[in-house]
């Protein structure tokens, strides 16, 4: 997926997808650091500042993510600014979801939708993976239901936020932990 194309039915106001590479980075730790902590995460409803502070990406890890064999960072631009991103990766028999962004300004207006659908095709045509897997901080619950709505369903599985470890943020509350969501990427028939 080294190209570029439209994704959506209208293609002036949907973004371009293409995966990113290592000219991104600073872009993208800018795009999700603005969409998850401090006053210009607050903007929009995927703020995760009233749960913890510090950073929620850098450089260094961003870099390993594009670097990594099965991983693949997508990106999402308009008018060849980045609006949404989000990471990918082939983990056994599924795909997993995570480090999803989207600039706080436009939230709200599909991008996410966009970007997530994407994601699932690329997982799936990529990797032949029949699953999708994502965990989300419990505490989330307007986000955990917006991903519900879009077909993922808790699989009763959890585990500890990684407390201690500040490349995850700085807790500002002491019970935190992550559920695991999960998703059909393919239609099961009986």
């Amino acid at each position: 997926m080294t190209g570029r194309y439209h994704g959506g039915m209208f293609p002036h106001t949907l973004p371009l997808f293409r995966s990113a590479i290592a000219a991104d980075v600073a872009a993208i730790v800018a795009l999700v650091e603005s969409a998850y902590r401090g006053e210009s995460g607050l903007r929009g409803w995927t703020t995760e500042s009233h749960l913890l502070d510090g950073q929620r990406t850098d450089a260094a890890s961003v870099i390993e993510l594009i670097g990594r064999e099965g991983s693949k960072v997508l990106l999402a631009e308009r008018d060849g600014a980045l609006v949404a991103c989000c990471h990918i990766e082939h983990q056994g028999d599924a795909g997993y979801f995570g480090m999803f962004a989207v600039n706080p300004e436009l939230q709200a207006g599909g991008l996410g939708r966009a970007l997530l659908t994407e994601a699932e095709r690329v997982a799936r045509e990529t990797w032949q993976v029949p699953t999708m897997h994502m965990t989300v901080i419990e505490q989330r619950a307007d986000l955990i239901a917006w991903y519900e709505r879009r077909g993922y369903r808790r699989t009763g599985k959890t585990a500890p936020f990684p407390y201690g470890d500040e490349r995850f943020g700085l807790p500002r509350r002491d019970d935190l932990r992550f559920v695991y969501l999960s998703k059909p990427l393919v239609e099961v028939i009986a």
